[in-house]
């Protein structure tokens, strides 16, 4: 995992929630943790990581996550083994 994935997961971890996180990040952080992430119908994205999948859905029109799913993914994370 190089820096940038380690403040990801940092942010995602983060309390209070933060708002500021690029989705394009959380995909990086997921795939250098040994995970799968793969497109799905219309804006979803499903994630799977040490057995654990959990369903997505990509932000748009801008690409930064909202702060429900950033504790979707902060869940998902916590469910797959992964601490900060």
């Amino acid at each position: 995992m190089n820096k940038a994935q380690q403040a990801t997961l940092n942010a995602v971890f983060h309390r209070p929630t933060k708002a500021n996180i690029r989705w394009s990040a959380i995909e990086s952080l997921i795939r250098a943790l040994g995970g799968e992430v793969s497109e799905r119908a219309g804006s979803r994205v499903a994630a799977r990581l040490n057995g654990v999948t959990a369903i997505f859905h990509r932000p748009h029109p801008r690409p930064e996550t909202k702060k429900g799913a950033v504790d979707a993914v902060r869940q998902f994370l916590v469910n797959a083994g992964v601490r900060p």
